[in-house]
C-alpha cells in the first residue's frame, strides 16, 4: 500500500504579518553622556551578582551602547577595578 501525503487543508493568509511583542525591560539604566571604565557605580549596575555582564533585554540599552559598555567592564576588570567573577558555586 502506498500512502499519499497531502499538504493541510488549513491555509495561511499571506497578508497578515505576525506581531511582535513589545517587552519592557526589567531595568533601565541610565548611562552617563560618556562610557568611562573608571565610574565603577554605575558598570556595577550592569553586572549580575556572578559578575557576569547583563544582557540588553534586561538593562534597556541600545546596541551600540551595549558594545561600549562590554568594552568598558572589561578594561576595568583588566586593570582589577571590578571582579572578574565571584565565588564559587555550592
Amino acid at each position: 500500500m502506498e500512502k499519499s501525503f497531502s499538504k493541510s487543508t488549513k491555509t495561511k493568509s499571506k497578508n497578515k504579518k505576525p506581531r511582535r511583542v513589545t517587552r519592557t525591560p526589567r531595568f533601565l539604566v541610565e548611562l552617563p553622556e560618556v562610557i568611562d571604565y573608571k565610574d565603577i557605580a554605575t558598570l556595577r549596575k550592569l553586572l549580575s551578582e556572578r559578575g557576569k555582564i547583563l544582557s540588553r533585554r534586561f538593562t534597556g540599552v541600545s546596541a551600540k551602547n551595549q558594545r561600549l559598555l562590554c568594552e568598558a567592564i572589561k578594561r576595568s576588570r583588566f586593570l582589577g577595578l571590578l571582579p572578574v567573577g565571584s565565588a564559587k558555586r555550592k
